[in-house]
């Protein structure tokens, strides 16, 4: 059976609770096509005290989005016959307090549409009901804005978003396909921090934070600032202009 989707605006309340109670708890951290965003690569490689490198090579694999041509991350499940995650465990995810956006916001979806002549965005939610999924029966009633507090999605949500206004500079500017060095740049760039920080490519070309005028430094910058740059780098040096001639 295939799940339900349903819209759910702001003010509106639903039922949901998931725990180790739940009969069916952890079921749904299997056979999973599971993305994760940039900022998602940065909490877990914290979390799991992982250089950015080591992170995607043993636990991500790489593809190319067919809408974008961006590079696209996603979570490499195990080969066993559950299609586990790799950090999920009898207790729980042992990685809970660093869960990618798309774990912290479900049974919610959360979609954004923005106002070509302002620039605004508007959130769009909607209810996931999966067939194999208890959390509903015996869930506590909550808002939208209840569950973003609780499981901690403001943050994701605004890093996010900006990745998003990057995929719309990339359709409007430059649709179709990347040269492959446009694309391993922005690979690097995005999720890649450590590689990033250390490669004197990236300095060419005014590169500096969203936050003042200060050029990257090669040492010393934290990720999230790091995230910010990396950003700005490609907002200004490489979506925006014209494809290389390699």
């Amino acid at each position: 059976m295939q799940p339900t989707v349903a819209p759910l605006e702001k003010y509106q309340t639903f039922c949901f609770t998931c725990s180790p109670e739940v009969t069916c708890f952890n079921a749904c951290c299997r056979n999973l096509n599971q993305v994760l965003t940039p900022y998602d690569v940065l909490c877990l490689k914290q979390f799991l005290k992982m250089s950015s490198g080591d992170f995607l090579n043993r636990y991500t694999e790489e593809s190319t989005g067919p809408g974008t041509g961006l590079p696209v991350v996603s979570l490499r499940f195990s080969d066993a016959d559950d299609l586990a995650c790799p950090f999920v465990t009898d207790a729980g995810c042992r990685v809970y307090a660093a869960r990618p956006a798309s774990c912290r916001t479900y049974p919610l979806a959360r979609g954004v549409s923005r106002n070509r002549e302002t620039g605004r965005l508007t959130e769009h939610w909607a209810l996931i009901r999966e067939p194999h999924c208890l959390g509903f029966e015996d869930g506590h009633r909550q808002t939208v804005d209840g569950w973003v507090n609780d499981q901690q999605i403001a943050a994701h949500n605004h890093m996010n978003d900006s990745m998003l206004e990057l995929i719309s500079l990339k359709n409007r500017f430059r649709p179709g396909p990347l040269m492959p060095s446009e694309k391993k740049r922005i690979y690097t760039a995005l999720y890649d921090l450590d590689a990033f920080r250390n490669d004197p490519f990236y300095s060419e070309g005014n590169v500096s934070t969203t936050a003042d005028t200060r050029p990257l430094g090669r040492s010393g910058t934290g990720d999230l600032d790091l995230l910010l740059v990396a950003m700005d780098w490609l907002r200004k040096n490489l979506l925006t202009r014209s494809p290389e001639k390699t």
